[in-house]
């Protein structure tokens, strides 16, 4: 009786809709078929592929939404719904043109746009298995105005998933007006708009806490992580009351170049002024509902230029990117401001791995004559910021980055946008007396692609915290030593996902950050920690004209 027990035991989990037992032994790289991956959520079945023994999932909805609303749980399934394409990316301004040689290296996915973007994707190991991965759940760049899950190659999160046996889930979200455009001086119904694209992603974690354990992870283990505008998301994050619980780590990636919040006062100017664009008066207010995303966008364009002049001559700044589309305090889902103890408070308990790549948005991307530069003329070039200090600061330069060879490496340093933002978040969090630990990186490896023109440019760390080179050669080159630095690094990031801690094998020892000892990981071919690294050289950008 035992043995044939067990007989049908076995044969009942080659019939399991996993397909993750009998299919596995497969040559296919692609598994795909009415029964294959098939896994429940709280709104029914979702049904995948199986890629090289890996679980994929593309655009499951999380959340639905009408225009400058709340976002609500999606409506529920009949049967098994196809997960297989990445579902439609938040509508944005159209790209027309593009620059050759950096489109080159970043070779973006546009993806198809449409109002209906709440949805995520997930890679894993395995589902149905019992089994608690950590979660990674990545928010995509493109500051809070523009971006997409599938924009990047370097997002896909199947090697990463892969090597570290967690669970790796990406997110579309609504962005711009549609997104973070304040009505709320038009009535009630609209009194969360100004923040609606924000809640769109603590819906998305929500969602990743009651169905998450289906696709083998972790619900009480989440790590949320991402990269420039994405950075500055799990920053708000942390500061965003419904959010806490919701993830357990977070890592910023050349995120932190915020100090504060928008204000309720700007965020509302905006609103007023999109109105006046258009006309309309405030009993009008609901049209904004119905028109078409490209009206909108335009008077959005008109209403930003408008409310940034007015601030220029109210003396008020504007921010290092000028005016833009971003989350701001509006008394209930963002209550505090960035620098109030009470939401510092709110993160406390969650470890930060914060960082920024060495040459971030580098002069000599916008110039390229910068590139060509003798030392005198990279010299006369720093002058008219160093003055008599250009000496100086060549010095400490030489001393913080002895590898720099070229004239341009002089100029493209990052010392006034990213950077000191890095070292303000993590000043501000080991601070807090009983904080979880804080840990620094700053990514130093320069892409030999070009000509070396890339360097150490905005994004050219996420090939390497996903493990993705293979997928990124125009922008890595796809060398051994792409390879070896993306393996400690993805390592490092699988690290801090499962305890908090990134330090791996093949890294030097990598202490928490504190202001006193100014602990950095400097990523490289050969990584290196250094303390007060660049300090010297902060303080002098601080203070030049």
């Amino acid at each position: 009786m035992k043995k044939v027990s067990k007989f049908w035991a076995v044969l009942a989990m080659c019939f399991l809709p996993t397909y993750g037992f009998c299919q596995s032994k497969s040559n296919d790289a692609i598994i795909a078929g009415d029964d294959v991956a098939v896994t429940s959520t709280d709104n029914g079945q979702v049904r995948g592929y199986i890629h090289n023994g890996m679980f994929n999932y593309k655009g499951i909805p999380y959340a639905q939404a009408k225009r400058f609303m709340p976002p609500e749980k999606p409506a529920s399934w009949q049967g098994v719904r196809a997960s297989l394409v990445y579902g439609a990316v938040c509508p944005i301004d159209a790209t027309t043109t593009v620059i050759d040689p950096i489109e080159f290296a970043f070779q973006h996915n546009w993806g198809y746009m449409n109002e209906d973007c709440q949805k995520l994707n997930i890679w894993t190991p395995g589902i149905n298995d019992q089994k608690k991965r950590p979660v990674m759940v990545w928010l995509h760049g493109g500051g809070f105005s523009a971006g997409s899950a599938i924009e990047l190659p370097s997002y896909d999160g199947e090697n990463l998933s892969k090597k570290g046996d967690v669970v790796v889930v990406s997110i579309n979200h609504r962005l711009n007006a549609l997104g973070f455009l304040n009505l709320s001086a038009y009535g009630d119904k609209y009194k969360a708009s100004a923040n609606v694209g924000m809640m769109d992603i603590v819906a998305a974690l929500q969602w990743v806490k009651q169905n998450i354990a289906s696709f083998g992870g972790d619900p009480d283990n989440v790590t949320i992580f991402g990269q420039s505008g994405g950075g500055a998301k799990v920053g708000t994050l942390m500061n965003a009351p419904s959010a806490k619980g919701l993830f357990q780590k977070a890592i910023i990636e050349s995120g932190s170049y915020r100090s504060d919040f928008m204000t309720a006062d700007v965020s509302k100017r905006i609103g007023a002024a999109v109105m006046e664009v258009l006309n309309l008066q405030p009993a009008q207010v609901d049209s904004l509902q119905t028109m078409s995303y490209e009206r909108l966008s335009a008077a959005c364009k008109k209403a930003f230029a408008k409310v940034q002049q007015q601030l220029k001559t109210e003396g008020k700044a504007v921010g290092a990117f000028g005016l833009m589309w971003e989350p701001s305090v509006d008394g209930s889902f963002l209550p505090y401001n960035m620098t109030d103890p009470a939401a510092i408070e709110l993160s406390k308990n969650i470890p930060l791995l914060v960082g920024s790549t060495k040459t971030e948005f580098m002069a000599s991307m916008i110039n390229p004559a910068i590139r060509k530069f003798t030392m005198d003329e990279a010299k006369a070039y720093l002058q008219k910021k160093y003055g008599d200090k250009t000496d100086a600061y060549i010095a400490e330069v030489n001393k913080a980055y002895p590898n720099t060879v070229k004239p341009s490496d002089y100029i493209d340093i990052d010392l006034t946008t990213f950077r000191p933002g890095v070292v303000r978040q993590a000043n501000a969090k080991s601070a807090v007396a009983g904080a979880a630990p804080v840990y620094m990186y700053q990514f130093a490896w320069q892409s030999p692609v070009m000509d070396g023109m890339y360097k150490s440019i905005h994004c050219i760390d996420i090939p390497f915290e996903f493990d993705n080179i293979k997928r990124c050669e125009e922008m890595t080159g796809g060398g051994k030593e792409a390879y070896a630095l993306a393996a400690k690094m993805s390592q490092a990031w699988i690290n801090f996902a499962r305890t908090g801690n990134p330090n791996a094998k093949g890294l030097p020892s990598w202490p928490a950050y504190t202001q006193q000892n100014g602990a950095a990981m400097l990523f490289d071919n050969q990584s290196v920690v250094k303390q007060n690294n660049d300090k010297v050289l902060l303080e002098m950008a601080a203070t030049a004209k």
